[in-house]
């Protein structure tokens, strides 16, 4: 009975840390769209600092993305020290991985992380409404509102997850090359540093995990 108790303050505690949404901001512009936010053509070279946290665990490293458009990315993750390392690739919605479980608790969900690397890929749903504020357009899609969306030019700065009226995942991009992704209820917490973005020149070998 105890435990029971226990387990249930704990989800409670959980719910409580994930934060409402707040009413879009800006100006109605019924005449906007979404913009479509696609991956570089071609081939790119990503490398990039990681620091992880989830509750009091915390890990940091190094990390490479090398993506192919319109749709697929390797990512590789080699802990501090030289303690280990992972590697998946993402292809559209489907994350690979040969420890995927691992994978999937540690690297953000396809659209937040197809979101890190600038592409708008989250499900089609009707019922988008798009504010304009300031130089940033904003976006709620679905009815209820399943998706937040924020762009500034061809540049995708902010994208959360929203499920009964709960933020309950979040990418934001910052200044200085630097992504954050959140998931309040898991109090999980990645930041992505990105050091390097170039041209890349990489063999199909790449994609078998």
């Amino acid at each position: 009975m105890k435990i029971r108790i226990l387990f249930s303050l704990m989800v409670a505690a959980a719910v409580g840390c994930v934060p409402s949404a707040a009413p879009l901001k800006g100006v109605p512009a019924p005449d906007r769209t979404l913009p479509s936010l696609s991956l570089p053509v071609g081939h790119r070279h990503l490398v990039f600092k990681w620091e992880y946290q989830e509750g009091e665990i915390a890990a940091r490293g190094d990390g490479s993305v090398r993506t192919a458009a319109p749709d697929s990315a390797r990512l590789d993750f080699f802990l501090g020290g030289g303690l280990g390392a992972g590697a998946a690739v993402l292809i559209g919605d489907s994350l690979r991985s040969p420890h995927a479980e691992l994978a999937r608790r540690y690297i953000p969900p396809s659209p937040m992380m197809w979101a890190v690397l600038g592409r708008l890929a989250i499900p089609p749903l009707p019922d988008t409404v798009v504010r304009i504020d300031g130089d940033l357009l904003r976006a709620d899609v679905g009815s209820p509102v399943q998706w937040r969306v924020g762009i500034r030019g061809d540049t995708l700065v902010e994208l959360q997850h929203i499920s009964g009226g709960k933020i309950i995942e979040s990418i934001t991009r910052g200044a200085n090359g630097v992504l954050t992704y959140e998931a309040p209820g898991a109090r999980r917490r990645l930041e992505l540093t990105f050091l390097r973005d170039q041209p890349g020149s990489f063999d199909a070998s790449i994609w078998g995990l």
